[in-house]
């Protein structure tokens, strides 16, 4: 597994890096701290399977980097590593197809975890409510400090989806839009548009951003067991 680290404070790039080699043993980690040595690494080395990417760089904003990584590299995996633990900015980074959210505020052996997690495909986010998520969709102003976790999310054996709609989960998570979804299936984009509705349903959410949300909360809760 490759895993490009994108970060501008030089402790934090060292610590990290030596705490990913040491979760995960023949890990390579390609250790940068700006988005001018992160652009170069991807054009010379496309093979990365995950980018851990600060947003705060010194010479570029982290959700436009964000950005351009999705649209150039839309199969790389990208999961936001931040000091910041504001919804609104979990939010973003979801809604412009971040895997996930650490904030550098959890301690070691939760970050270490966290880590753990999204190395192995899974979604880490903060914990908040769905609720959350949609009152920032609809403009209103969030909470003051996020709500627990809410308990009445279902396991993934009780979502009670289908194969072939597990499968668009997948790609849904990942950022993929319908007609990407249905090229890599040999579905129709129509029949792709009636997955998703189908698997938003089961989630009780209506957009991608709480899609990725619930899923996060699902997995951190069975973790937890």
């Amino acid at each position: 597994m490759k895993v490009l680290l994108v970060d501008d404070h030089p402790l934090i790039l060292s610590a990290l890096k030596a705490m990913i080699e040491n979760l995960v043993p023949g890990v390579v980690v390609n250790a940068v701290s700006c988005a001018r040595e992160a652009r170069f690494t991807l054009q010379v080395q496309p093979d990365h399977d995950l980018m851990l990417l600060d947003l705060q760089l010194g010479d570029a904003n982290g959700f436009d980097l964000l950005t351009e990584v999705r649209q150039t590299d839309p199969d790389l995996s990208v999961v936001v590593l931040s000091s910041s633990d504001r919804a609104s900015d979990v939010i973003r980074a979801i809604d412009l197809g971040a895997m996930g959210f650490l904030p550098k505020r959890m301690t070691t052996e939760e970050l270490a975890e966290a880590l753990r997690l999204v190395m192995a495909g899974g979604i880490f986010v903060p914990t908040m409510t769905v609720n959350a998520v949609r009152t920032e969709e609809e403009g209103a102003p969030l909470p003051t400090a996020p709500a627990p976790a809410a308990e009445t999310l279902p396991s993934f054996e009780e979502l009670g989806i289908t194969p072939r709609q597990a499968d668009v989960l997948t790609l849904l998570l990942q950022g993929k839009s319908n007609k990407d979804i249905a090229s890599r299936l040999g579905l129709s984009v129509e029949t792709i548009k009636d997955h998703v509705q189908a698997v938003l349903r089961a989630l009780g959410v209506s957009s991608r951003t709480q899609a990725v949300l619930a899923v996060g909360q699902m997995t951190q809760r069975r973790q937890a067991r």
